[in-house]
């Protein structure tokens, strides 16, 4: 693989990162870490530097909220979770989704 090529995934994989972040949520509240491990075990490459800022981004646009929780190991964790707002824009990707993966096969048969 190129670097090109690599830096085509790398784009394309940012563009859903938000769209993956939700679909988390969506089935459960969760910690970044444990997100960052949901995404890493699906194949999706993320670090830290990456996720957070998407956290914010979507907690202040009103698609999260979050709540702290004491940790049985360590310092407490911020759990995140989705709102109506959230799943109303997690709904509009889904149909984004469709939409575009039906594009892609029409235009590729």
């Amino acid at each position: 693989m190129d670097i090109n090529s690599e830096n085509v995934r790398s784009q394309m994989r940012k563009g859903l990162l938000e769209y993956c972040i939700l679909s988390i949520l969506d089935k459960k509240e969760s910690y970044a870490s444990a997100i960052l491990s949901d995404l890493k075990a699906s194949g999706m490459l993320v670090v830290e530097g990456t996720l957070y800022p998407l956290l914010i981004r979507l907690k202040n646009q009103g698609s999260l909220t979050y709540r702290w929780e004491e940790s049985p190991q360590g310092p407490p964790r911020k759990y995140y979770c989705i709102t109506e707002d959230g799943r109303s824009l997690l709904t509009e990707m889904d149909l984004s989704w469709n939409e575009l993966v039906e594009t892609i096969k029409t235009l590729k048969s």
